[in-house]
């Protein structure tokens, strides 16, 4: 019986490649600390490498063009990058757990199981040499036409290096993204904060986790703080001089967010808004345990914005997107982003700006946000906007010396910036 660390990867990597599924949040949820680490070490190398991967058990076949069923490339896969990259993991391990692996129908492909078997073995004989075998391989192979779409997204519009191509560039960047993300950290009440929490140097307010230190889980769940990305915390550092007494949250699932907006303006009305039930009541959890006050409405936020006459001094509109800013942290986009509708998502984006827009009151801003570096996602709305209200301009919002791209204009910097792919927009009315 294979170990239940490597089931739930075997399980999560069908469920990227055989139906195009993000890696839920909770994918590792029952695992304990040590087995989960592990996983999330096993997982990322097979999502960050499984162009790689796959080339390389392709010459190990006699007959590459029968090409392998998705247990069998799961398996093999699991067992190269254990013997590959995990040197605490034993020869035995790595080629009797995979080979568990294979016998089970839900995870493998049992008629493969001597071909798993022999290859690994195999593998095993050298594991310095199959990992300078595997590294050899072209790294473009890691990644697919979306992740090219990605590269080319992150680096439109940002000033070039005249020392580097704009390839060469493209590499600096995909290379950053294949280091683990590390979290962000926001303390929430005053007190003293878990031991490896330390003050982030060049953004105030933001906490990062030393190097070994443990991840601080019971200091989240007694809502002390929250994990919050650095260009989240960034964005969310506005600048907004007029007063503000009634506050929007169009898209607020789950209630980073809104936590931020209730704390930088305790004494503001906070509406909280999002569509889905099970995310409604996680937002509900989220800021309960907080000690955050807000009224949730479950609904379609574009259809309840057009049917309410309430005005608001700020909104935030936090638009479902492509995630495309998340790649380093969700490396199986690189795989399914192929699939994401990005015609679709920029409409929906433009319905909810189009009803969120007439909600300012006089003088009210709206912060527009996507975690992602595509052009079509962001920056390229403003000339839609110009074009369809009167009244309505950018404002400076960020300070020039972070990460604002222009006035009004929020953009992180793929080769300058340690955080998320976001780009933030300020709309402000008359």
């Amino acid at each position: 019986m294979p170990t239940i660390s490597r089931i739930c990867v075997a399980q999560t990597l069908h469920g990227v490649f055989g139906q195009g599924s993000r890696v839920p949040d909770t994918w590792d949820a029952k695992l304990p600390h040590e087995d989960a680490i592990f996983a999330g070490a096993l997982l990322a190398l097979c999502l960050r490498h499984w162009g790689r991967l796959q080339a390389y058990i392709q010459t190990m076949l006699q007959n590459p063009a029968r090409g392998l069923p998705l247990g069998s490339q799961v398996t093999l896969a699991m067992g190269f990058a254990q013997l590959a990259w995990l040197q605490g993991v034993s020869d035995h391990a790595a080629v009797n757990e995979s080979a568990e692996l294979a016998k089970d129908r839900a995870w493998g492909f049992p008629p493969h199981l001597g071909l798993v078997n022999a290859l690994l073995r195999a593998g095993a004989r050298d594991r310095e040499q199959l990992r300078l075998a595997l590294e050899a391989l072209p790294a473009a192979l890691d990644r697919s036409p979306f992740a090219e779409r990605v590269l080319r997204g992150a680096l439109e519009g940002v000033a070039q290096d005249p020392q580097q191509s704009l390839e060469q560039q493209q590499e600096a960047v995909w290379t950053r993204l294949q280091e683990p993300a590390r979290p962000a950290f926001r303390q929430i009440r005053p007190g003293p904060l878990p031991e490896g929490l330390v003050a982030d140097p060049t953004l105030p307010g933001c906490l990062q986790l030393e190097p070994g230190a443990n991840f601080p889980r019971a200091w989240l769940e007694s809502g002390q703080g929250m994990v919050q990305d650095r260009s989240s915390q960034a964005l969310m550092a506005f600048r907004r001089k007029a007063p503000v007494r009634r506050i929007l949250d169009a898209c607020a699932a789950p209630g980073g967010k809104t936590t931020s907006l209730a704390l930088r303006w305790p004494e503001a009305e906070l509406t909280a808004i999002e569509q889905h039930p099970r995310r409604a009541r996680r937002l509900e959890e989220n800021l309960q345990v907080r000690g955050i006050q807000a009224r949730i409405v479950v609904d379609d936020a574009t259809a309840w914005l057009k049917q309410t006459n309430e005005t608001y001094d700020l909104i935030l509109l936090d638009a479902p997107c492509s995630g495309s800013g998340t790649l380093r942290k969700h490396p199986e986009l690189t795989w399914i982003g192929g699939g994401i509708d990005l015609d679709r998502l920029v409409q929906a984006q433009r319905s909810l700006l189009e009803a969120a827009i007439p909600r300012l009151a006089p003088e009210g801003l709206l912060i527009y946000a996507v975690c992602s570096w595509l052009p079509e996602e962001g920056q390229q709305h403003t000339a839609w906007v110009a074009s369809q209200f009167d009244g309505i301009r950018l404002v400076d919002a960020w300070p020039a010396a972070s990460t604002a791209a222009e006035p009004g204009i929020f953009r992180t910097q793929p080769l300058a910036w340690d955080g998320e792919g976001f780009q933030g927009l300020a709309f402000q009315r008359a």
